[in-house]
């Protein structure tokens, strides 16, 4: 069965590669999931909402179920194909923690450089907290770096779900120099960008927006 993404038709350029349908157009690619797209241009309409209570992007359908929510999204897609979690119980677990962790410990942290960098850059308080949301996501990638090590992936040797979602995170730096500290980090972000599932997913993604102009 085909399943169905909700994503914006448009968005400016600055926000083009961010979009969070990447993960969920990722995880379909690296288990060999079919998928459609279905675009729209406003995420607060009454309709959207019904089935993304905050009005926002992505949202997920397959024969048994909708969602909202990329990690649950990249979850569900990784239960029914291959290759994503493990068998084994016991890393089973442990790949839906660095699921977890990358949404709830890092991705809050990543998301501050956002906000006073881009989406708060006028606003008098931005500049005075800008050193102290830096300083806190440093420690937040310290952390990550230690437990990452010289590891290929945050479990080992296999890639799964929650390096899908860590990498997916830490793509929100892109373009900053804050990985430059931590060359493991920066390997491990260009080792999952550079596998073949993530070029496609990220290939068809920008391209909605080179074929959608910005006001229909």
């Amino acid at each position: 069965m085909t399943a169905t993404i909700t994503t914006f038709a448009w968005v400016p350029e600055f926000a083009r590669g961010f979009v969070r349908d990447i993960r969920v157009r990722w995880a379909c690619e690296e288990v060999g999931q079919p998928y459609a797209v279905e675009l729209i241009r406003d995420a607060k309409t009454p309709e959207h909402r019904a089935r993304q209570p905050f009005g926002q992007v992505p949202t997920y359908a397959d024969d048994e179920v909708e969602l909202f929510e990329s990690g649950a999204i990249a979850l569900r897609i990784a239960e029914r194909g291959d290759g994503l979690l493990p068998e084994d119980p016991a890393a089973r677990a442990r790949a839906v923690q660095w699921l977890v962790a990358a949404l709830n410990s890092v991705e809050p942290w990543v998301t501050q450089i956002a906000v006073v960098n881009l989406f708060e850059a006028d606003k008098p308080w931005s500049a005075m907290r800008r050193d102290t949301v830096i300083e806190d996501l440093h420690g937040r990638l310290a952390d990550l770096a230690a437990a990452l090590g010289d590891k290929t992936w945050l479990d080992g040797d296999h890639f799964t779900v929650g390096d899908l979602m860590m990498i997916s995170v830490l793509g929100g730096l892109r373009n900053t120099d804050m990985l430059s500290r931590y060359p493991n980090l920066a390997a491990y972000v260009a080792r999952g960008e550079a596998r073949p599932a993530h070029r496609k997913a990220m290939a068809d993604h920008l391209a909605t927006f080179a074929d959608t102009p910005a006001a229909a």
